[in-house]
């Protein structure tokens, strides 16, 4: 009888280049594809041990001289608003809520040069056009939404989130939103919308992306209750940001081949 073993996904390790949130240092990813018909269970699992999805790639940092990059998300039960935060909320209760599937339109893109113009000119996809942008957006082999965010009054396209929803909750790919309120948060008030979309689809986390010690661009996640950052094979509490600096060190790093060897991949075999 003849036996076909399942394929593993295959990873790779990206070239260096700048790191776009500590000065100085240099930036490396190790990434996976993200497709065929386990695609989902494959999110869900990578997920769950700190990589993020890029259209059909599943990605993690691998920094060769320091691993200050975490994977965050916030456990809903635990999240209590601040009293900040419940001013956010407040400021933005003219905003209505639009779940629809991921296509994009005109309307998010115009919104999201304004963003990229005004907040992240310089960065990596400061360049991106309209195919691209698409791209982005209608890429994805899993379950994912774009949620757009309207003012009642001037009926604006103000912000927009595209998610994916994962087993045990939903993940923030991307987001954008006008630039020039800044007194409304739109970035935090996104985030606390999500932690509210969770609990009302019984999902236990708000995947954030990475947050990183050190650095002013992420250093607003730090602000959310229930926070917990993946390190060291685990999930842990983010309860001190201090104590996590340490991981700036370049003997903080683990080996590529060691890395790859502890990552736990779901059990794609058939059934039956």
């Amino acid at each position: 009888m003849r036996h076909t073993l399942p394929i593993a996904p295959q990873f790779y390790v990206t070239a260096p280049q700048p790191c776009p949130y500590l000065d100085g240092r240099m930036e490396r990813k190790l990434f996976t594809a993200l497709q065929g018909e386990n695609a989902t269970t494959l999110n869900d699992s990578l997920s769950q041990q700190g990589f993020r999805r890029s259209q059909n790639v599943l990605y993690r940092p691998s920094c060769s001289e320091c691993s200050a990059c975490l994977s965050a998300r916030i456990d809903v039960s635990k999240f209590v608003p601040s009293k900040s935060q419940k001013r956010v909320i407040r400021r933005n209760t003219s905003l209505s809520r639009r779940a629809t599937s991921p296509w994009a339109t005109e309307a998010q893109y115009d919104l999201f040069r304004t963003y990229l113009d005004s907040r992240h000119a310089d960065g990596g996809m400061a360049d991106m056009d309209v195919f691209e942008f698409a791209a982005m957006i209608e890429e994805t082999p899993i379950r994912s939404r774009v949620i757009e965010y309207t003012d009642d009054v001037s009926k604006d396209l103000t912000a927009v989130s595209l998610t994916d929803v994962l087993s045990d909750g939903l993940s923030m790919v991307y987001s954008f939103y006008k630039p020039d309120m800044p007194r409304n948060s739109f970035g935090t008030y996104l985030i606390l919308d999500h932690i509210e979309i969770a609990r009302e689809a019984n999902l236990p986390y708000v995947y954030l992306g990475y947050w990183v010690p050190g650095s002013q661009k992420m250093g607003y996640k730090a602000n959310f209750s229930g926070l917990e950052v993946y390190t060291d094979g685990a999930w842990t509490p983010m309860d001190d940001p201090e104590r996590f600096r340490a991981r700036r060190h370049p003997l903080s790093t683990d080996p590529i081949a060691e890395q790859v060897a502890n990552i736990s991949l779901p059990d794609t075999r058939p059934t039956t």
